[in-house]
């Protein structure tokens, strides 16, 4: 590790010291102020091995990035009680301080999934869609006008939080699903999906995530479109890492490694065609083929300086 990076893991270390000492994540101008720093640290290209990370150091990554998590659902619940008070929700959504955020991500993936996908997808799901499920709500108001969304989210607050947002819009509430599971449970369900988004936050760690995706990959339908958000560089003390080595089971199509102030990578890849005994036969060999399996050439120079959906340096 060179002279750059020691001292810029030893300020993160500094941060994560002021973060853990807090009683509260919920917003206020402490928390604020401590992870703007921690983002403005970690947005300059820097190469972090995680691998070569001492243990002190490693475990302060993975502690950072669960406290990471923690403020960013806290930030989201805080808006979305606020905005769900509201008589027309949706018609307040921008007063979420990062809506312009949500804005410019939802049109980088639309554009990585069309540049990959040819047709528009009939259902498609969003694993960890959390209390505010903005990039299912702007990409189902902008860009996939008529698909159906299914939103997985573990905590039944959050969802119950989400559900509020769309009820009263009359296009919404009727492709706007939202379910209470741990996605690792459900299995044939998957199979009507082309497309799934995976967010940052679910799977904590590698092994959690390592296990999310397995389970994905036994249970999507082969062709099946897989947009996971990840993270690079010094990006890796604020999210969990996934590699394009870690989607077994699947074609990596396209790796976006920014290096402007969007925090997640992106990798999208398709579900292979093998066969696994646990899918109805017949059932997959016309899902997908025709619809999302043509793949087109990604240019990730297209899209320099969009902006990561509630990413750590949004909760200022």
């Amino acid at each position: 590790m060179d002279n750059k990076q020691e001292l810029l893991v030893g300020k993160v270390c500094e941060i994560y010291e002021k973060i853990s000492s807090l009683e509260d994540l919920s917003p206020s101008n402490q928390v604020n102020t401590l992870f703007t720093q921690l983002v403005l640290l970690c947005i300059p290209p820097c190469p972090i091995d995680t691998s070569k990370l001492s243990k002190r150091v490693g475990e302060i990554r993975s502690k950072l990035i669960q406290l990471c998590g923690k403020a960013e659902g806290l930030l989201e619940s805080h808006y979305s009680t606020l905005i769900g008070s509201c008589e027309n929700p949706l018609s307040h959504i921008s007063l979420f301080p990062y809506h312009s955020n949500y804005l410019k991500l939802s049109h980088l993936e639309f554009n990585i999934l069309s540049e990959n996908c040819n047709q528009v997808p009939n259902k498609v799901a969003f694993v960890g869609s959390g209390p505010l499920p903005l990039s299912s709500i702007i990409l189902a108001s902008n860009y996939l006008k008529t698909t159906i969304f299914h939103n997985y989210d573990i905590d039944q607050m959050a969802n119950a939080k989400a559900l509020n947002l769309v009820l009263s819009d009359p296009d919404l509430s009727k492709r706007m699903f939202f379910h209470t599971e741990d996605i690792t449970k459900v299995s044939n369900e998957l199979q009507d999906f082309e497309v799934v988004f995976l967010a940052a936050l679910v799977g904590m760690n590698k092994e959690e995530k390592d296990h999310v995706i397995d389970h994905l990959a036994k249970n999507m339908a082969p062709g099946a479109i897989l947009l996971v958000r990840s993270a690079h560089g010094a990006r890796v003390f604020l999210y969990p890492v996934v590699e394009p080595g870690d989607l077994q089971g699947f074609e990596v199509l396209s790796v976006f490694h920014p290096s402007d102030e969007v925090i997640n990578s992106i990798i999208i890849a398709r579900k292979t065609f093998m066969p696994i005994p646990s899918l109805n036969p017949g059932h997959c060999s016309t899902i997908l083929p025709t619809k999302c399996s043509e793949i087109q050439g990604f240019n990730p120079l297209k899209h320099g300086n969009m902006i990561e959906e509630l990413s750590i340096d949004e909760q200022v």
